[in-house]
């Protein structure tokens, strides 16, 4: 990737910041595009206002936060409350601070749900959850499928990256069945986008009528065994549902959507051209691949839904000054929900959700609050958004994101989920930088702190499809995505490990509580990172643009601003 010099000018010599004295002449440049207010605002971030709001959130009386609870009806009281004292004006429905988002669970009723292996006649029947799970139809109560399946490698179509899985494979009519993830050569963002649910649109452009997925031996994660696999199927699937009463995002095209174990992975290559441990060995390589495989599959998804629920995202907005500018929108945004109760871990049943993402409610909040202490309020009107069901797939971001309650463009998005602040904050992962020219105002904001610029350190968690960000980079918005890098600044704490083992064993567990060596003086500089970075965008005579050439701006950033 490609910065100014500017942007990498992040040396250990920037320890004297702005907030503690002055920069070296080397630095001086970036950090005179900081409007003095904007330096005097930055010093009055508070760490104790970010705990506080955390420990509201958090606690066991909101019973983490599920959308349709009387758990998340009360953080997202808290929100608007907060909103209001700071004085923010309603930006949601009808002049309200909020806006309703239907949402639908549908649910496989596993009984009446079957997945069969037809070879040479002959059907082998497999049981629910060892060997096989499904996808819920959200259109139908009985779908039924039976095809020929085609391997399709990763399933990816991928022309800038001269990659096809399809090419010359007729999969008309029939059921593709592929790896999960990406080619590990493929650049980070673009991997975490084709290992996202693109796959399963992919399929339905070629025709596809079903879908098998499964995963390499080593890649752990995606497994159908693994724990956060089986939780979300036996939790079901929400989608949100439009004003014509519509479930979206749902792929109706496909009759069958199944998740297999290795072993049927392995059951469904038998009697194939090339071995399964074979077809590893070219996905590990990196190499489209696609034949069929001699068998046909024959499955069964029973469905119940359950009726909708009121999601709610809670919306405020600091009207701008400038009399074109004002309609340009510049959108922070923070998931407010969590998962609810569920399955007791070591007595606990409360998902509390502090880390994900109470942080990122109190960081913006006290944003917000930098916002409003300001002289002079910005150029550009900023929109604070507390979104609902980020956990049950993105689901209040993508539909704001779609369907916005204000007039006008929103032109930049900055989203906070699991910033990561178990240490001091010396270096940051802007997730989205590469793509657009935010690069330039997150990079004076990073000087200005004496914060390095990192690189993804862990490509293979594909984070850049996995939070709310993504849903405005979808409707053609730059956004960026700012997490914690794994500099420590202590030779005995090793940050890659610190977050990874949090992963493992904290990461959506009753264990993400208050409960937990959170650096706050890190949140803090988080806070200063997200108001310094977003104040330039909504001072700048021009609006942030997608970089020439770039991935995601041909794809989405075509679309025509939403008025």
């Amino acid at each position: 990737m490609t910065y100014s010099k500017q942007t990498f000018l992040y040396t250990a010599a920037l320890a004297a910041t702005l907030l503690t004295g002055t920069l070296p002449a080397w630095a001086q440049d970036a950090l005179n595009q900081i409007p003095a207010e904007a330096r005097t605002v930055v010093q009055t971030v508070r760490p104790e206002a970010i705990r506080a709001h955390m420990g509201f959130l958090a606690d066991d009386a909101l019973e983490g936060r599920r959308p349709g609870t009387r758990g998340f009806a009360l953080a997202a009281n808290y929100l608007q409350a907060q909103f209001e004292a700071l004085g923010l004006l309603p930006a949601g429905d009808n002049k309200t601070y909020r806006q309703a988002v239907p949402l639908r669970r549908a649910q496989v009723n596993e009984a009446g749900s079957s997945f069969a292996i037809v070879r040479k006649g002959s059907e082998q029947p497999l049981e629910y959850g060892r060997g096989f799970v499904l996808s819920p139809n959200f259109g139908k109560a009985t779908s039924e499928v039976t095809a020929p399946v085609v391997f399709v490698g990763f399933g990816i179509t991928a022309p800038e990256l001269s990659h096809d899985d399809y090419d010359k494979i007729d999969v008309k009519g029939k059921i593709v069945a592929y790896f999960n993830g990406a080619p590990t050569n493929f650049p980070s963002n673009q991997r975490a986008y084709y290992s996202s649910t693109s796959k399963l649109e992919n399929a339905v452009a070629h025709g596809a009528v079903g879908v098998i997925s499964c995963s390499i031996p080593t890649d752990l994660r995606t497994r159908m065994e693994a724990t956060a696999t089986r939780l979300r199927q036996s939790q079901g699937v929400t989608r949100w549902v439009d004003k014509q009463g519509q479930a979206q995002r749902t792929n109706p095209e496909l009759l069958g959507v199944a998740t297999v174990s290795d072993s049927t992975a392995r059951a469904l290559f038998a009697g194939a051209g090339r071995s399964f441990d074979d077809a590893v060995g070219w996905a590990t390589r990196n190499t489209p691949q696609a034949f069929p495989l001699s068998v046909s599959v024959r499955m069964r998804t029973q469905t119940t839904t359950m009726p909708d629920i009121r999601g709610e995202n809670v919306v405020a907005v600091l009207p701008g000054t400038d009399p074109v500018l004002k309609n340009e929108y510049v959108v922070h945004v923070a998931h407010l929900d969590h998962l609810g109760i569920g399955k007791p871990v070591n007595g606990d049943s409360i998902y509390n959700g502090a880390h994900d993402n109470a942080s990122g409610v109190g960081i913006l909040l006290e944003t917000a609050r930098l916002y409003t202490s300001l002289p002079n309020r910005p150029r550009r009107s900023i929109l604070f958004v507390g979104v609902t069901g980020e956990e049950l797939g993105l689901l209040g971001s993508d539909y704001f994101a779609g369907n916005p309650t204000m007039p006008g463009s929103m032109v930049a998005n900055f989203s906070l989920d699991m910033p990561f602040f178990f240490h001091p904050l010396l270096d940051i992962v802007p997730y989205g930088v590469e793509h657009s020219s935010l690069s330039q105002p997150v990079g004076i904001a990073a000087a200005a702190l004496g914060v390095d610029i990192a690189e993804d350190p862990i490509p293979e968690q594909t984070v850049f499809m996995r939070s709310d960000h993504f849903s405005f980079v979808r409707q053609g918005i730059p956004a960026l995505f700012i997490k914690s890098g794994f500099k420590t600044g202590n030779p005995q704490l090793d940050g890659r490990k610190v977050n990874l083992d949090w992963r493992g064993t904290i990461y959506h567990s009753p264990q993400d509580d208050m409960n937990q060596p959170f650096d706050f003086q890190a949140a803090a500089k988080h806070v200063q990172l997200q108001f310094l970075t977003s104040y330039l965008v909504a001072q700048a005579d021009t609006r942030p643009v997608w970089n020439k050439g770039d991935f995601f701006g041909n794809k989405f950033g075509k679309k025509k601003d939403v008025k």
